[in-house]
């Protein structure tokens, strides 16, 4: 019995070390063109196009930084980038909570059909709404506006947003919003006052995956923006790559001082992340 359960101990821990260098592989693999890129944008032009590859920077130097932020309008581009996704996370939050709400706790007739169709639009690719979207947004004076691109991105954030909290609200025992309206609450008060600070964490986390969303969407940035006033960070980047000439150095830098954001943003609500991204597995 003895040597048996050592075999299987030992059996356990050579899978656990398997398991550990498969995970290592594969962040790794995801963190290392990061990491390029950020050695990439410590570099100087001459050390860039070289015969041989060369890892670690001879010489640091931050002037692509430098050049990035002061000659290619960058910090109106993360600012527009900054608006159009908090304005697109208000929007969602406030119409998704609502909504998602809704569909949690009152049994009506096409609830299902509903919750499909928020389902089937994510199936679409956004190219093929992109055209009347267009012609949409340039009938209503909404083109080439911050507002009009948040209001774009809401099309298929809304649906996400709604199915991933409506998970997190199911997961609250109606029993205690019963009790709230016996008290002499109502609907809306109840959800407000006692089921939203249980959803908070899940509310977070679905928030943040909204942002992130917004913040990196391209396609309907450069299709629905023409002006410096209402580029995103994405298409800004996108516009440096010359005909003849690409500046990696400063693809780099404006690559790195986009995500430094995002990085920033997880590290105040990761507690809140992580609580949100497993709650809603849990039921009541």
């Amino acid at each position: 019995m003895a040597r048996y359960l050592t075999g299987i101990t030992a059996r356990k821990r050579f899978a656990d070390a398997l398991a550990n260098v498969a995970i290592l592989a594969i962040v790794a693999f995801a963190v290392f063109p990061i990491l390029w890129a950020f050695l990439v944008s410590l570099k100087p032009e001459a050390e860039m196009v070289t015969a041989d590859i060369q890892y670690l920077p001879q010489r640091i130097t931050f002037e692509n930084y430098e050049a990035i932020w002061t000659r290619s309008n960058f910090p109106t581009l993360i600012t527009n980038s900054a608006v159009v996704s908090l304005t697109t996370v208000i929007i969602c939050t406030v119409f998704g909570t609502l909504a998602s709400y809704a569909v949690a706790r009152c049994r009506f007739t096409g609830r299902q059909a509903l919750m499909l169709f928020y389902l089937v639009i994510r199936m679409f690719p956004a190219v093929m709404i992109i055209i009347p979207l267009f012609i949409l947004m340039r009938n209503v004076g909404l083109l080439d506006s911050r507002f009009g691109l948040a209001l774009a991105y809401t099309t298929f954030l809304l649906p996400v947003f709604i199915w991933m909290m409506k998970g997190f609200f199911e997961s609250v025992p109606g029993d205690l919003e019963d009790a709230a309206r016996i008290d002499g609450a109502s609907r809306l008060g109840a959800m407000v006052r006692v089921v939203l600070p249980l959803v908070l964490s899940g509310l977070v986390a679905t928030a943040v995956f909204v942002a992130i969303g917004a913040w990196n969407e391209f396609l309907f940035a450069l299709m629905l923006t023409t002006s410096m006033g209402s580029r995103t960070w994405p298409v800004g980047l996108h516009l440096m790559v010359g005909e003849f000439q690409l500046s990696w150095g400063a693809l780099a830098a404006g690559g790195i001082m986009s995500i430094v954001p995002v990085i920033v943003l997880f590290a105040i609500v990761q507690r809140a992340l992580v609580r949100g991204l497993t709650a809603g597995g849990l039921k009541p």
